[in-house]
């Protein structure tokens, strides 16, 4: 798309800088036979001049009966066109050189300014079927996600009410609108929703909070209310929002233009989240790095009936995890999935299956299928991003 829109700028630059040249060699080729003043005067005079066309410095005429062009200088006098006038000729202006190119200048700038208006208007008008995709089918289950065994039970009961939701309501229960997910990064939030739609079997709108995000103002709102329209009309139906404290930040209202937007974007969350029917068949979850950044009013019960933190993973998670990770690879027999667990701790999902894909390249670049201990030092000093004292002590006996 990136060099689809290059090109496309290529050819109209090379079409303006051609109409340019064209009217600049249009004017510079001048075939008209040049006449001393006083002999068009007298022609003038005489009434053998049929037509002149006025330019800056020179004065262009047609003799009665001829058919050549001929040119004359411009006295620049403000009785000339009364005296051409008078003597029968037919008088024009032509237009200067200088005067073209800002004609041409202010139709280039009147079609970029008109063209991006009617651009803005086209992706405000389109951007509701194009920005957000309901996933109908998901292979993720929680097979993917090792550990949170508590949270994985919670979570398919508040599906169950999502898409039961009549009779939870004879029992006096109501739908949840909303389940936030909060923790360090890395940790496996947004795979347990994907993971979650999937064991639900219900349909999952994805978004993240740069898709609410617009250099056009009050964008954002509308995609909010979108969204929540689309959700509404597959249900039941998940929305899954990540790095949710990108659009759900505190308020600010002496903020710029940027957090007044930001402060739109939030007020329609509210109008949407307050605006489910306890029937509507649509919960929201939503994932974020830092709780405390966000506001409030959105996270308050009602909206966002439960909080969860996805912690780093304990011992028996991280057993699974290497389970999991090793499960198309080989480890040496010489080495205790416990023990690498035990050293692994403090580390994040995301960093764990790191290290160990990136045990295997090690492996396969020293000619070897098992990873061994030496390949498993080896991928941590290359992951720049595991604490430094890890990168010393894992693995030592």
């Amino acid at each position: 798309m990136l060099m689809k829109n290059k090109k496309n700028i290529l050819i109209i630059s090379l079409v303006i800088l051609a109409a340019i040249i064209g009217i600049t060699l249009y004017f510079d080729s001048d075939k008209s036979i040049y006449m001393p003043y006083s002999d068009f005067y007298n022609h003038v005079e005489n009434g053998n001049v049929v037509s002149a066309t006025i330019g800056d410095d020179k004065v262009r005429f047609y003799l009665d009966g001829e058919q050549t062009e001929y040119h004359t200088d411009n006295p620049e006098l403000d009785s000339f066109k009364e005296f051409l006038l008078l003597n029968g000729v037919n008088v024009s202006s032509e237009k200067g050189m200088d005067e073209i190119l800002v004609t041409v200048t202010d139709m280039i700038f009147n079609i970029i300014f008109f063209g991006a208006i009617i651009f803005g208007l086209y992706k405000f008008l389109n951007f509701r079927k194009n920005t957000f995709k309901v996933i109908r089918t998901n292979n993720t289950k929680f097979s993917d996600v090792a550990g949170m065994e508590d949270l994985k039970r919670e979570m398919l009961q508040a599906v169950d009410i999502l898409k039961h939701p009549k009779e939870y309501a004879a029992k006096g229960i109501r739908p949840i609108n909303g389940i936030l997910l909060e923790g360090n990064p890395g940790n496996g939030k947004t795979l347990f929703a994907r993971a979650l739609a999937g064991e639900a079997n219900v349909n999952f709108i994805a978004t993240k909070a740069t898709d609410f995000q617009s250099a056009i103002m009050s964008i954002g709102p509308a995609k909010i209310k979108a969204l929540f329209r689309k959700a509404r009309a597959h249900k039941p139906c998940i929305i899954f929002i990540d790095e949710f404290d990108g659009i759900g930040e505190k308020r600010n209202y002496s903020g710029t233009g940027i957090d007044k937007e930001n402060n739109r974007i939030i007020t329609a969350m509210l109008n949407e989240m307050d605006g489910f029917t306890r029937e509507s068949g649509v919960m929201v979850i939503a994932a974020t790095n830092n709780y405390k950044a966000l506001d409030e009013a959105l996270v308050r019960a009602g909206r966002f009936d439960k909080k969860y933190t996805v912690p780093y993973p304990d011992q028996k998670t991280r057993i699974e995890l290497i389970n999991l990770y090793t499960k198309n690879k080989k480890l040496a027999q010489s080495i205790s999935i416990d023990q690498i667990a035990a050293k692994f701790d403090g580390l994040s999902c995301s960093q764990i299956e790191t290290i160990l894909n990136e045990a295997a390249m090690v492996a396969t670049g020293e000619g070897h299928e098992d990873i061994t201990e030496k390949d498993l030092i080896e991928a941590i000093k290359r992951i720049c991003n595991v604490a430094p004292a890890h990168r010393s002590g894992v693995l030592r006996k």
